[in-house]
């Protein structure tokens, strides 16, 4: 268990196997269609460095910049002005592990939505169950 620093939450960590080669789910969520079909529409190219801009409504766009990429195992990208968006994946043979890491949660913040990273850490850690399911479901199924 990791534990947090003063004023830091713990990071989101999320694992699970899908039944999907590597390069399927790779390409779920390292395109612009794929994160659209399961996350926020969005302008997202997969390059390093790229700036662009994922739809959160009602809130409005959210600023997000890749921060790295290495096709098909490793994507992150900064979300808004504190989060980072780490994707990790691992060959299994025909299925792929899937780790998501939300990172970045600080106690004296309050995120772009106008909850506190306290509330907000709390509601998206039951969010990324929902979101990685939606994205087995509708980006890598189709």
């Amino acid at each position: 268990m990791e534990v947090p620093r003063q004023g830091l939450l713990p990071d989101i960590r999320m694992m699970q196997v899908v039944d999907f080669p590597i390069q399927k789910v790779w390409e779920a969520i390292a395109t612009s269609e794929g994160i659209a079909a399961w996350f926020m529409l969005n302008d997202f190219k997969p390059a390093l460095g790229h700036m662009f801009f994922v739809d959160a409504s009602p809130i409005g766009l959210i600023p997000c910049k890749v921060t790295l990429i290495d096709p098909p195992n490793r994507l992150s990208y900064e979300w808004g002005k504190d989060w980072l968006l780490t994707f990790e994946l691992r060959d299994l043979d025909g299925q792929t592990e899937l780790t998501v890491v939300h990172s970045g949660w600080d106690v004296n913040k309050v995120a772009e939505s106008g909850r506190t990273h306290t509330v907000a850490h709390e509601k998206l850690s039951l969010a990324w169950t929902v979101l990685i399911n939606r994205l087995v479901r509708r980006a890598i199924k189709k």
